[in-house]
């Protein structure tokens, strides 16, 4: 069996009563939402984390030079 906490949230009433309404397993929407907005954050941050890198290895070399040299060849 997998560990669980408890998330509890704040909504407005009319809000649950629009929700009492409709025939959903809110817990089981939350919690799907949840669980892909992390995935989404996780990858948006491994994103920007190997643009980092990338940015740190460039090389900064005008490139128009070295075509010259080797044109010149």
């Amino acid at each position: 069996m997998s560990s669980t906490s408890t998330l509890t949230i704040r909504i407005p009433r009319k809000l649950k009563e629009k929700m009492k309404k409709l025939n959903a397993e809110w817990s089981k929407e939350l919690r799907n939402f949840i669980e892909q907005r992390v995935k989404h954050l996780e990858l948006m941050k491994a994103i920007e984390e190997t643009e980092s890198r990338a940015e740190k290895r460039r090389v900064k070399v005008d490139s128009t030079l070295l075509i010259r040299e080797d044109r010149e060849r």
